[in-house]
């Protein structure tokens, strides 16, 4: 099978995965906003930055170095090679989730106080860090998968969470009517755990013959550990520092909107249906975007070891051509549907107003996430992740300096200034590493 049809056969199982569960997320999150109304959303949402920033030290920057290994590995068939650098990604990564959940357990009251300004969400980060063991799990095992690229596996396994997930959230929420009148937004916390259990199994059990394969001795773990911590240190430090950034920016901007001279209320409330409604509306086309990329970083690595530089420029223009006609077709639709998406899906005019806004990164926003994972691929990490900082700093600085003035509108500026500049600056390093 040629490399070109395995591109195109990955990117259309994640692609039709993604839409599915974007669907079924979508759905998910209107449940959740006629249940716990904006503001529960809010705070929901609130702890996501915690998530992320824990995910991305234990596992997220792992599962990429695991990915370039076994495609490095695969190409030279090293095939036990490969299953040593899963073996010891895996204890490495539940190693590391285990910290997680022990911070998390022990401090979670002081992160919400101090770190989040918001003490409700002390039970939300204590349920949350049960899940990271098994995103641990389920993580490195897609990244093995990816990086033989196959992805049956990631695809039934994103499938299992968020089903799982959803189905969870209402048996939970119908247990808690028969004892209350109101039932908390912890319920969908509970939902995330459940469904990160059933994706970490489902996965072990696919691969239960091949774990279960000796693959060297204990030396040859040592070396395979040595060099997966070595290749994955980097994009650890990258991910972990662009999550404190990106904490900073959420974490900000209901702190912000208060000082705008909206009540706590009000500005969670801004921010639940900014990141809980619209967002993820604008969000929904990248599940195609999403997965060229995810196929992209292994296809890039393995074309730049045969320094083939004209398969090489073609791929990338294609790729940058057609991201950027999916994005200016989706500002059109968004134009023309965004306030009745927001006003009769999700019975909010606010969330109307944002999609209208959003619209414009629309094609920067698509563009740039296949840009970056180009990069990568071609192994400028560090330059990537400066990429990204320029980006992040731009919004931040309009949480601080915009919206006290302005309100959320300086932050959906700031939004479109940053995806902008990530794709000129993406495009320039492409330009002069030869690639375009």
């Amino acid at each position: 099978m040629s490399r070109k049809t395995v591109l195109l056969k990955g990117t259309f199982i994640l692609t039709a995965t993604g839409i599915a569960t974007r669907i079924m997320g979508f759905f998910y999150r209107i449940f959740l906003s006629r249940i716990f109304h904006a503001e529960g959303v809010g705070l929901y949402q609130l702890i996501f930055p915690v998530y992320a920033l824990c995910f991305s030290f234990t596992a997220a920057g792992i599962q990429v170095a695991l990915s370039r290994i076994v495609a490095n590995r695969m190409a030279m068939n090293r095939k036990k090679d490969a299953l040593r650098a899963l073996k010891s990604a895996l204890c490495i990564s539940i190693i590391l989730s285990l910290c997680a959940v022990l911070a998390l357990q022990r401090y979670s009251s002081e992160i919400a106080h101090h770190l989040l300004n918001e003490d409700r969400c002390g039970v939300l980060l204590a349920v949350m860090s049960y899940s990271f063991p098994f995103a641990a799990v389920h993580s490195c095992i897609c990244g093995y998968y990816l990086g033989l690229k196959q992805t049956k596996i990631p695809a039934v396994s994103q499938l299992a969470e968020q089903a799982v997930r959803i189905a969870s959230v209402w048996f939970f929420y119908q247990i808690g009517l028969h004892y209350s009148e109101e039932v908390h937004i912890t319920i969908a916390v509970m939902g995330l755990v459940c469904g990160e259990i059933i994706a970490a199994a489902y996965s072990v059990l696919s691969l239960r013959h091949v774990l279960s394969t000796r693959s060297g001795t204990i030396r040859e773990h040592l070396a395979s550990s040595g060099e997966l911590i070595r290749l994955s240190i980097p994009l650890t430090a990258n991910r972990v520092l662009l999550n404190i950034l990106q904490s900073v920016e959420a974490i900000s901007i209901p702190i912000c909107l208060q000082r705008y001279g909206m009540t706590l209320s009000g500005s969670l409330s801004t921010y639940g249906v900014l990141t809980g409604m619209a967002l993820p509306c604008i969000l929904f086309p990248s599940a195609i975007t999403n997965s060229v990329s995810t196929m992209l970083l292994p296809t890039v690595a393995e074309i730049q070891t045969t320094s083939n530089q004209n398969q090489m420029k073609q791929l990338v223009r294609q790729v940058i051509l057609s991201c950027l006609t999916l994005g200016f077709a989706c500002t059109i639709g968004f134009f023309i549907f965004g306030n009745y998406i927001g006003n009769t899906i999700f019975h909010s005019g606010e969330a109307g107003k944002f999609i209208l806004t959003l619209a414009y990164i629309c094609p920067f926003l698509y563009t740039n996430t296949t840009l970056i994972s180009i990069l990568n691929g071609l192994g400028k990490t560090t330059t990537t992740f400066c990429i990204n900082t320029f980006g992040l700093m731009l919004r931040i600085g309009s949480v601080f300096f915009l919206i006290p003035s302005v309100g959320i509108l300086g932050y959906l500026w700031g939004l479109l200034a940053s995806q902008l500049a990530v794709t000129f600056l993406a495009i320039v390093t492409l330009a002069c590493a030869h690639a375009l």
